[in-house]
């Protein structure tokens, strides 16, 4: 028989995580007052060998270690196996978080009614009734016999379920709504988002059943619970979207199976999220032609080129301090480009209060986007417009060079297939011989000629 200890209790604090062994009224790790819970904790050991299935852990060669058992399950949405790097792998847990109505259960609800003929899917839910989710369904027109509902916050249920069933995909939504009965704070804090997500993570790692979990998020953005729930699961998805836009942007910010640069494109329409399989032209249709203050810039999202329209609009300002206001992009990039507009361009933006915004709800973070940001200052600030064809694409230096920027000729290209007939690139990474098909390739070296090339007028 294995050895076996008696269950102790660890107070856990619902604010930080801290452990404690005897219950105090403030954090010694946090500060917080009134913040800790008791938890049980069993101490019991057995000789299992845990997630492996043997009776005894014995280490392996690495070479010898078989990946045939573990394939993914791949979807019907191109999008969302693109962002996981081909598919959930089967016995992962992921975790898709994002602000309240962006469409996470819309997401998850479709595809847990992907699973293959003749399976199961179980969709956990401690938010919504089984009613709510079938007149989400008939909105979404999702019509599968292998989608099971179940309605229930308690952890052990659903395992039950999961280990009844045996389907091929779990949904828990969310983990902010599970509870354990062994810990005894609320559902929600800290040690039961703990210890939830740790027990779904042992049944999907011995079961080898893929499950998805739905997070919520902080008033900053951030996941709410544990920075633990993060390293234990395998993938973090985040969605994200402007709330009164149609777009949805789905990115990995953890994938321990692919790339975390992927991100996946979506509308929300009123029957659900549709995938947007040309998203370069979806997010530049609107654009108008001479438009003062607006270009095309040329980023890259892993390994897809996505085009984007940015928008600058400069006025005198009436404040002692002018103001900078982002909306998609880094700010602090934005500061670098109007500082390098006035002191190496001549561009005189020290007294305008200056808005520069990425349509479309996309937020673009590479330096790549630098002289499309500045040339739509200048276009503001000199109020000449900007060709409706042009596309810029290039990072800014400080001593106001245009510098070179990863996968050029890909930009170029997606520039070209959309019907651009110019775009504005750094002169030191292009090769003067390269052929370009239909649009024009103008090399620049420094941001000066860059604005002339773009702002001839002014």
């Amino acid at each position: 028989m294995p050895r076996q200890t008696k269950t102790r209790s660890v107070f856990v604090c619902d604010s930080c995580g801290n452990e404690s062994s005897k219950w105090e009224g403030r954090c010694s790790s946090c500060g917080e007052w009134n913040t800790l819970g008791e938890m049980k904790v069993s101490a019991k050991r057995s000789a299992t060998g845990g997630w492996t299935g043997s009776t005894t852990a014995i280490a392996t060669p690495l070479a010898e270690v078989s990946t045939e058992s573990t394939p993914r399950m791949v979807f019907s949405s191109a999008e969302v196996n693109r962002v996981l790097g081909g598919g959930i792998v089967s016995g992962s847990l992921a975790l898709v978080a994002g602000d309240p109505g962006i469409g996470k259960s819309t997401l998850l609800l479709k595809l847990a009614s992907e699973t293959g003929h003749g399976t199961k899917a179980l969709y956990a839910t401690g938010e919504e009734s089984a009613a709510q989710i079938k007149m989400r369904s008939n909105r979404m027109n999702i019509q599968t016999d292998g989608l099971y509902v179940l309605p229930a916050t308690n952890v052990d249920q659903v395992i039950e379920q999961a280990q009844s069933l045996k389907p091929s995909l779990v949904i828990i939504d969310s983990i902010q709504t599970m509870f354990d009965e062994s810990v005894s704070s609320e559902p929600g804090s800290v040690a039961q988002i703990r210890e939830c997500t740790r027990r779904l993570l042992e049944h999907a790692k011995s079961s080898n059943i893929p499950m998805i979990l739905s997070g919520h998020v902080t008033k900053g953005g951030d996941i709410a619970g544990p920075r633990i729930m993060e390293h234990m699961v395998d993938v973090v998805l985040h969605m994200e979207g402007d709330p009164v836009s149609a777009w949805r942007l789905l990115r990995a910010m953890k994938n321990r199976f692919g790339s975390t640069n992927e991100v996946g494109v979506f509308e929300m329409t009123s029957s659900g999220l549709k995938e947007v399989e040309d998203p370069s032209a979806a997010f530049i249709a609107e654009r108008g032609t001479e438009s003062i203050g607006s270009v095309v810039i040329a980023t890259l999202e892993g390994t897809r080129p996505l085009l984007a329209e940015v928008q600058a609009l400069t006025s005198a300002s009436m404040l002692p301090t002018p103001r900078r206001v982002s909306s998609g992009m880094d700010f602090n990039r934005m500061l670098l480009v109007c500082a390098v507009l006035g002191r190496r361009a001549g561009v005189n933006v020290g007294g305008q209060d200056i808005v520069v915004n990425v349509t479309g709800g996309l937020h673009v973070s590479e330096p790549a986007s630098d002289l499309g940001v500045a040339l739509t200052i200048a276009s503001s600030a000199r109020d000449v417009p900007l060709s409706p064809g042009l596309a810029a694409v290039g990072e800014v230096g400080l001593s106001g060079e245009v510098r070179s920027v990863p996968q050029l000729d890909r930009r170029i290209a997606e520039a070209d297939r959309l019907g651009l007939n110019r775009i504005i690139v750094p002169a030191r990474q292009w090769d003067k011989n390269a052929k370009s098909k239909s649009i024009e390739v103008v090399p620049a070296s420094t941001i000066r000629q860059a604005l002339q090339a773009a702002l001839p007028r002014a």
